[in-house]
């Protein structure tokens, strides 16, 4: 995986504020270590009301961005206790990821067993923190590997992706899966619709549960405050992201 584009989200964008926003008891930034022995940068937000359910955020090709480190925290308002993961500790180390950060020297060397090892490894942190159910949240890059996890043996409650990339997912049609949500753009100029298409016949023909909405005038990177004329998509996409947690989420 090389990349098509230089990025999702502008170095001035902004997620959406979830409908309903609570207090932040904490957050800030942390390190990790994979059962490899990766020590990788992360970065958690934990809610005052917890509502039972937690998320781990897989960013896009640029790793931990400060779009994620917000989007930790708007999940925590929406009351998950949540981490997102960096996907280069392999090749660039922990250090704190600067807005000229040249991820296009370290993404050829991210490989899928990298991605399960640093997402379990937040599972585990979360884990230890409750019992909550566990989701993943992946956007463009991450997005195709959050589906892909759905299939993996983290126990995810479900697995979401935003515009994510469909030959990350792999062969969904071995073992168990979690429910998976995709949330598509259909002005993606970075994926082609056939993709997408072929995605949901391989689900289809696997037997998974899934929820497939595309978005017809959303541009890819909708999820963002930046993205003009997308208030009422991010509304959307907040409301079924809401939605489909609290029902998979027990």
């Amino acid at each position: 995986m090389t990349g098509r584009r230089a990025m999702c989200h502008g170095d001035w964008g902004s997620p959406p504020v979830p409908p309903i926003a609570g207090e932040i008891l904490a957050h800030g930034p942390m390190s990790l270590t994979a059962a490899d022995g990766t020590v990788f940068a992360a970065y958690r937000a934990i809610p005052s009301r917890p509502v039972g359910k937690s998320v781990i955020i897989l960013p896009d090709v640029r790793g931990l961005h400060p779009f994620y480190e917000q989007l930790a925290e708007r999940c925590a308002q929406a009351g998950f206790a949540s981490v997102v993961i960096d996907q280069y500790g392999r090749t660039a180390g922990n250090s704190v990821r600067e807005v000229d950060f040249d991820w296009r020297q370290h993404l050829p060397s991210v490989r899928p067993e990298h991605v399960d090892a640093d997402a379990a490894a937040a599972a585990r942190f979360l884990r230890g923190l409750t019992a909550d159910p566990v989701f993943t949240i992946g956007f463009c890059f991450g997005g195709g590997h959050s589906w892909r996890l759905a299939a993996s043996d983290l126990g995810l409650a479900g697995a979401i992706g935003l515009y994510g990339l469909p030959h990350l997912v792999g062969n969904m049609a071995k073992g168990p899966a979690a429910p998976l949500l995709l949330l598509l753009a259909g002005q993606d100029d970075e994926t082609p619709a056939e993709e997408f298409v072929e995605l949901a016949v391989r689900l289809r023909s696997a037997g998974r549960e899934y929820e497939l909405l595309v978005y017809e005038n959303a541009p890819h990177s909708f999820f963002d405050r930046a993205s003009t004329g997308c208030d009422e998509i991010c509304a959307d996409a907040w409301s079924r992201i809401l939605s489909f947690i609290q029902r998979h989420g027990g």
